[in-house]
């Protein structure tokens, strides 16, 4: 049986199709590891982790995932874990202190900066080195295991978040669709917020919309955007709604290059370094730095359709995922 662990947002939304794909077919138990405690009333699950707060909130949630009762892990042959999280880490290693096998799930991104993203790309190393399964998006990703060696299988599958928006229809309208969040951001995030909100002030028949996340890093800045429409968090139907009808986007996610690029938009991507370099100067442009961005923008602006074949995936991920473990794992047996 498969131990397949998620706590925050964007793991539940990248594992949901899988979890939908696998059901009846291979089995499996969830554990949720509660960073976003939100999701606790719209999901169903077997196990929960309860993180015992320190003094560093990181080592609270290793020390939890370590710590966790074994109980959970009876008859547990394979541990699954999504992306770079901290818990995903923690849990993979919690995984091979035990023996039991490890899947990883969006396997094989890197920057090769640990501090871009900072913890995230060094998790995600680590969980290569003790990986037994890596379920790649792309052949860059697997090419990225293959130089460094790591001893598990690996596999091209594609990014199963592709698999929710195989129905969705794009549009274009006025709205240029803002979002803003990252750590390694938060240094300068006035300057980025003082960027966009010129653009929004020099550009009055477009819609600036920015979905305003909660940290308070990025909310103490929020009175900059004096031109530009903030609102509150979107859930995630409504943010592939909008990501559908924009004409194209600002923002330092990554998940966001692989939904835009799914749904043919363009983004202008405020980081250093990307992770996800196939769609770059197709679907992705990077703004490394906030007065870079006033150039991009004017390049996009009357320049914003684009046909091309997504990257990262068909929107048939889960279904691949699914009959590449049942023959290795089960040996085509469905039980």
């Amino acid at each position: 049986m498969i131990l397949i662990c998620y706590g925050t947002r964007p793991e539940h939304i990248k594992i949901s199709p899988l979890l939908k794909e696998m059901e009846g077919i291979i089995p499996y138990k969830t554990l949720f590891t509660g960073q976003h405690t939100d999701l606790v009333k719209n999901i169903n699950f077997d196990h929960i982790l309860t993180i015992k707060d320190g003094k560093n909130r990181l080592d609270s949630v290793v020390q939890s995932c370590l710590n966790l009762e074994d109980s959970i892990f009876e008859g547990i042959t394979h541990i699954l874990v999504q992306g770079d999280t901290v818990s995903a880490y923690s849990l993979a290693l919690a995984a091979f202190h035990r023996g039991i096998k490890v899947i990883h799930l969006e396997a094989g991104l890197r920057t090769y900066d640990f501090q871009n993203p900072y913890p995230e790309e060094a998790y995600r190393q680590m969980i290569s080195r003790i990986s037994d399964i890596n379920l790649c998006p792309t052949e860059l990703n697997e090419n990225n295991l293959v130089v460094e060696g790591v001893l598990g299988e690996s596999v091209v599958v594609g990014n199963t978040v592709l698999d929710n928006l195989v129905d969705i229809k794009t549009t274009y309208s006025d709205k240029v669709l803002v979002t803003m969040h990252r750590r390694e951001n938060h240094i300068n995030m006035a300057d980025w917020f003082e960027a966009i909100n010129q653009l929004a002030m020099d550009n009055p028949e477009l819609k600036f919309e920015i979905p305003l996340h909660p940290n308070p890093n990025v909310k103490k800045h929020k009175d900059l955007l004096t031109h530009v429409n903030v609102v509150s968090p979107f859930d995630y139907d409504v943010m592939i709604k909008e990501i559908s009808k924009c004409r194209f986007l600002i923002s330092d996610s990554g998940g966001i290059q692989e939904e835009s690029s799914f749904l043919n938009k363009k983004v202008i991507v405020c980081r250093k370094i990307t992770e996800r370099p196939e769609s770059v100067g197709k679907h992705s442009f990077m703004c490394r730095e906030p007065k870079d961005l006033k150039g991009l923008f004017y390049s996009l602006k009357d320049n914003y359709e684009v046909d091309l074949e997504c990257p990262y995936g068909d929107g048939r991920s889960s279904e691949r995922i699914v009959n590449y473990l049942k023959e290795k794992i089960y040996g085509n047996s469905s039980s």
